[in-house]
């Protein structure tokens, strides 16, 4: 594993607990800069970019927590199917054919269609 792999890991979003520190982390600088918005622009100019700024995070927030369950879902995925390749494979069913005679249910109690024996 080379040193680039290894520090990107580090930056690589696994569980939700750290998205959630994450979008802690966004809604914070977010909140900050609403309160530069509102310093530098007085009224409701200054209001309405701060409100911008921290409905951003709900839309990124909303992105990673998605990120994070699709992720943890095809690594799932990916596991269920290497085990899947470990096991045995069944024996495939022949598809049906209308030329291959089928077997049908018996309708003699003699077992055999062509026996004159009715019960």
């Amino acid at each position: 594993m080379s040193m680039r792999s290894r520090v990107a890991r580090l930056f690589t979003v696994k569980t939700r607990f750290e998205a959630f520190l994450v979008i802690y982390a966004i809604a914070v600088g977010a909140a900050e800069r609403g309160l530069h918005y509102m310093n530098m622009l007085p009224g409701w100019p200054g209001m309405v970019f701060a409100v911008l700024c921290t409905g951003v995070v709900f839309i990124a927030g909303a992105k990673i927590l998605d990120a994070v369950r699709a992720e943890q879902a095809l690594e799932a995925a990916t596991a269920k199917r290497l085990a899947a390749r470990s096991m045995p494979a069944r024996p495939r069913r022949r598809a049906f054919n209308h030329t291959r005679p089928r077997s049908r249910p018996l309708r003699y109690a003699a077992g055999s269609r062509s026996s004159p024996r009715r019960d």
